[in-house]
């Protein structure tokens, strides 16, 4: 089925918008790795880059709030109590032990140590500081706004000592390329996180299980091996399932702010 030749995989570029303070992005990265994990006989290669949305601009980088409060307040007492629930259940699946206390600010600063990740060490040091940042805010309810938490976790993954983070933070330094991103998001239509494009061609939005995205890899798989047409570039087409699944995937038709959506329904 797929005759790539395995030496000459086929590179597949993920653009993920994501925020560090959103417990779904967290549960969307595991599912991506997963997939890709799963996709490993497939004559593909995978260039995943995480790229930077903030879920609530009305919070302060320099003023950290009670997480219960907050999430009590925004979402009220009853949706918080569900959400909780189905986080618990779905990261039990994934390895993750979801914890509920703590403080959070904005994520500037996380954000653009991530994106200085990227650019010294690329997809492998930005993952690892990603899922750090993750760890330390939904598994030991860390603030990862907060100087000196970034500074350990710049130095759990290698990118840089205590007093290069200061002088990182001293200066304007990735400043503008994440307010440009951010922009970018926008103009993409995202507007919510995670937000997953394919190839600069195709977006999934939400945080899918690796099932989905396997679809989506297998579909890709056999489209490249083909030297043919994609049948995800002509929307709305439905990608019927390699095996049978719980959902369908189709590509909802354009709009003039965002690309084909990679809808499951």
């Amino acid at each position: 089925m797929y005759n790539l030749p395995p030496t000459d995989p086929k590179k597949v570029k993920l653009v993920v918008y994501s925020d560090m303070i959103c417990p779904w992005c967290y549960v969307g990265q595991r599912e991506l790795q997963n997939a890709i994990a799963q996709a490993k006989d497939l004559p593909l290669s995978f260039e995943v880059e995480y790229r930077p949305y903030q879920i609530n601009a009305s919070l302060n980088d320099d003023l950290a709030v009670d997480l219960n409060t907050y999430l009590n307040g925004k979402l009220g007492p009853e949706k918080y109590a569900v959400i909780k629930k189905m986080l618990a259940v779905q990261g039990a699946k994934l390895g993750i032990n979801f914890q509920w206390g703590g403080k959070i600010a904005q994520t500037t600063r996380a954000h653009r140590m991530l994106l200085k990740a990227w650019q010294v060490g690329g997809m492998e040091l930005q993952q690892k500081l990603l899922s750090v940042f993750f760890r330390i805010r939904f598994e030991e309810s860390g603030n990862i706004s907060d100087l000196a938490t970034l500074q350990a976790c710049a130095k759990e993954v290698g990118l840089m000592s205590a007093e290069k983070v200061q002088d990182f933070y001293d200066s304007d330094e990735c400043l503008d390329e994440v307010k440009s991103m951010m922009e970018e998001a926008r103009s993409h239509g995202v507007a919510g996180v995670p937000f997953t494009i394919i190839e600069n061609r195709w977006a999934v939005s939400g945080g899918q299980g690796a099932e989905t995205y396997l679809q989506i890899f297998k579909k890709l798989a056999a489209c490249y091996a083909s030297r043919g047409l994609c049948p995800l570039s002509k929307g709305p087409t439905e990608i019927k399932p390699i095996a049978p699944e719980p959902a369908n995937i189709v590509v909802a038709p354009q709009t003039s702010s965002s690309m084909p959506l990679l809808a499951v329904q």
